[in-house]
């Protein structure tokens, strides 16, 4: 296997998303690799828009919030590796995996969870479509249960 370099962690910004992002980070502070935190601003979240705006508005807007993501959830393992940052609107699966092979990385980092909820049992998860369809090996990370939680509840 050749060495790891560049990681893709997809987020939805939910919590159940954090395990992912963290565990990219402290695999890319050890091997030394690079990671692009990566986030596809869904058309399910584009209707919450009363109005929608030019798209790098709303890019812009997400890109904040991001950062954000990152300070609160992340602070201690920026540090660690270089980090980019990347925003674009589409289908999550479908970007999420282009993004990996434009990208050139060699491994993606997510959750096995976010907040899809139900319809993560309809529909099958992002994180589903993604590992069939990677160009590259898929790391999924099953986030961390508090005792009496449900996580399909909390997805």
């Amino acid at each position: 296997m050749e060495k790891i370099k560049k990681i893709l962690a997809p987020t939805d910004f939910s919590e159940l998303s954090v395990a992912g992002v963290r565990s990219a980070l402290e695999l890319a502070g050890a091997l030394g690799a690079e990671v692009t935190v990566y986030h596809t601003v869904s058309t399910d979240e584009l209707m919450h828009y009363d109005q929608l705006g030019r798209a790098d508005d709303i890019r812009g807007k997400y890109e904040l919030t991001l950062g954000r993501f990152l300070e609160e959830h992340c602070a201690d393992l920026l540090p660690l590796a270089e980090v980019h940052k990347k925003v674009e609107l589409g289908a999550p699966e479908d970007n999420i995996v282009a993004e990996a092979k434009e990208g050139g990385m060699d491994l993606i980092v997510i959750s096995t969870h976010g907040r899809t909820g139900l319809s993560h049992i309809l529909l099958g998860s992002i994180t589903e479509k993604v590992v069939r369809h990677a160009p590259c090996p898929v790391l999924s990370i099953r986030p961390q249960q508090r005792k009496g939680d449900r996580v399909a509840a909390a997805a």
